[in-house]
C-alpha cells in the first residue's frame, strides 16, 4: 500500500517512537495521533477526544484510516480491535479476547499452562484462602504478588517483607476479589517483542528495561526508567530456547483462535543461571521504553511490518535489523513514581530538538505539553527520554547521556546507569 493514512492511538513515549518510525516510511502519507503529545504533534496531527471506542472510530472514519496502530493496552482490552474489524479497518493490536493475556494475570497463567510455556508456579488467593499458609509455601525468597487487573505497571509487589506481602494480598482481595501469589524467579530479566499474525511471526531484537527508580536497581518499581537493545543476556542459544519453548507454542495457540492474534506480543522474560527462559508476564502491546530502543534497530519498513500483521501478511515479509545498539534514558518528574509534580518548564529542549536527528540521537516525548508561550512543560511522571543509536554500546550510552545533560527540569531525575548490566 502507498500513500497510507495511519492513526496511532495513545499519547506516551511509545507512541512518539511509533510515529517516528512510521514517518520514516515512504509508504506513509499522513499520520494522526489520538490524543498524542507535543512530540507526536511535530510529526502527526493530534486529535483530542474522550478515548471512547465510538469517539475513536469517528476519528478513524473522518481521516480515512488505512491502518490503526494501538499503543496502550486498555483500548485493546475494551475491544477497539474488534470494533475496527467490524468497521473493516486494519488494526495492529489483538481483539479483546486475546488482549485478555494482559488484562488478566490469571488468564495468562492458564494460557501458558495450556500451551506448555514455562513460567513461575502460583496460587490464586481469595477470601476463603489461608494467606499465611500460602506465604509459607513460597517463603525463602521474595514474595511476588500480582493483582489481576490492568494497573499501569503498578499492580505487582515484590518484597521480602512478609507483612507488606500479606497487606497487599489482603487489600487486593478486598478490591479485586482475588490475587495471585507467585514463586520468585531468580535470574536476569529481558524483554522480547514478537510481531505476529495468523500466518507467521517475527521476533525483534531483545532488550532490557530498568524498572527501579534509582541507580543500582534500587527504589520503587516504575513504568521503566530506561532500556537498551540488544540485551546480551539473550545469547544465540537462549534465543533458540525462547523460540522453541515460548514463541512457537504461543503463536500456535493464539493463531488457532477464530480471530488470530494480530499485533505484537511483549514477552517479559527471566533467564536463570542455567540459561533457561521463563515467562514473567505477557503484554499485548509494545513496551515503554522498550519500543523506543527496539524500533530504531528495525531495518524493514515499519509500516509494512505493522500493516502486514494487521492483515495476515507477515508470511510474505522478511525481517531485517540493523547491527549496533540503542539506549534510551528516561527523565522523570520530581516525586515520580508516587506523586509526580507536573507543570514545570523543561529547559534546553528547543535546542536539543534542533541539533538531533532520528538515527543518531533524539528525544522521545512522553509527558510533555506545550505552554502558552510556546515552550515545553512536564505533564506526566515520565516526561521524555533521550535515545541514541550507534555501533558500540558504550559510546551509544555516552551519546544518550550527553543529550540528557543538555536538558533541565526542576526536581527532575534520571538513572545514570542504564545498560550497566551489559557493561559488567
Amino acid at each position: 500500500m502507498k500513500n497510507a493514512t495511519v492513526v496511532v492511538v495513545g499519547g506516551g513515549g511509545r507512541e512518539h517512537a511509533l510515529c517516528l518510525s512510521l514517518d520514516a516510511s515512504p509508504l506513509v502519507d499522513s499520520i494522526h495521533c489520538v490524543p498524542g503529545n507535543a512530540g507526536t504533534a511535530r510529526l502527526a496531527t493530534n486529535h483530542a477526544c474522550d478515548m471512547s471506542i465510538e469517539a475513536l472510530l469517528d476519528v478513524f472514519g473522518r481521516v480515512g484510516a488505512n491502518l490503526v496502530v494501538v499503543g496502550p493496552e486498555a483500548p485493546l482490552c475494551e475491544g477497539l480491535a474488534d470494533a475496527c474489524s467490524d468497521a473493516h479497518i486494519p488494526c495492529f493490536g489483538p481483539v479483546a479476547a486475546l488482549a485478555h493475556l494482559e488484562g488478566s494475570k490469571l488468564h495468562a497463567k492458564r494460557t501458558m499452562e495450556q500451551a506448555g510455556v514455562p513460567t513461575a508456579d502460583y496460587q490464586r488467593l481469595d477470601h476463603h484462602s489461608d494467606v499465611n499458609a500460602a506465604l509459607d509455601a513460597f517463603s525463602g525468597a521474595p514474595w511476588v504478588v500480582k493483582r489481576d487487573v490492568l494497573a499501569g505497571g503498578k499492580g505487582v509487589v515484590v518484597t521480602e517483607d512478609r507483612d507488606e506481602a500479606a497487606s497487599f494480598i489482603e487489600a487486593s482481595i478486598r478490591s479485586d476479589g482475588f490475587v495471585l501469589l507467585e514463586a520468585f524467579l531468580p535470574g536476569e530479566e529481558a524483554s522480547m517483542l514478537v510481531v505476529m499474525d495468523g500466518t507467521a511471526f517475527h521476533t525483534l531484537p531483545p532488550s532490557q528495561d530498568h524498572k527501579r527508580a534509582y541507580d543500582g536497581d534500587l527504589g520503587p518499581n516504575t513504568g521503566g526508567m530506561g532500556a537498551y537493545c540488544p540485551a546480551p543476556v539473550i545469547s544465540e542459544a537462549v534465543h533458540e530456547k525462547i523460540i522453541h519453548r515460548i514463541v512457537e507454542p504461543m503463536h500456535a495457540y493464539l493463531s488457532a483462535n477464530e480471530t488470530p492474534y494480530r499485533g505484537v506480543l511483549f514477552i517479559g522474560l527471566m533467564i536463570d543461571d542455567n540459561d533457561d527462559p521463563f515467562v514473567v508476564e505477557f503484554n499485548v502491546r509494545f513496551g515503554d521504553p522498550e519500543c523506543q530502543v527496539t524500533l530504531p534497530l528495525v531495518k524493514t519498513d515499519v509500516f509494512s511490518l505493522l500493516y502486514g500483521a494487521a492483515t495476515d501478511g507477515l508470511h510474505a515479509l522478511s525481517l531485517e535489523v540493523h547491527s549496533g545498539s540503542s539506549v534510551t534514558v528516561v527523565l522523570a518528574s520530581e516525586g515520580y513514581p508516587a506523586a509526580p509534580i507536573k507543570g514545570r518548564p523543561i529547559h534546553g529542549l528547543d535546542k536539543a530538538l534542533t541539533t538531533t536527528a532520528y538515527g543518531e540521537k533524539w528525544v522521545n516525548f512522553a509527558g510533555v505539553s506545550t505552554s502558552e508561550d510556546g515552550g515545553y512543560i512536564a505533564s506526566g511522571g515520565r516526561v521524555l527520554s533521550c535515545t541514541a543509536l550507534g555501533a558500540d554500546l558504550a559510546e551509544t550510552q555516552k551519546t544518550a547521556y550527553s543529550l540528557m545533560s543538555a536538558l533541565q527540569l526542576e526536581g527532575g531525575h534520571y538513572r545514570s546507569d542504564i545498560a550497566h548490566r551489559a557493561m559488567r
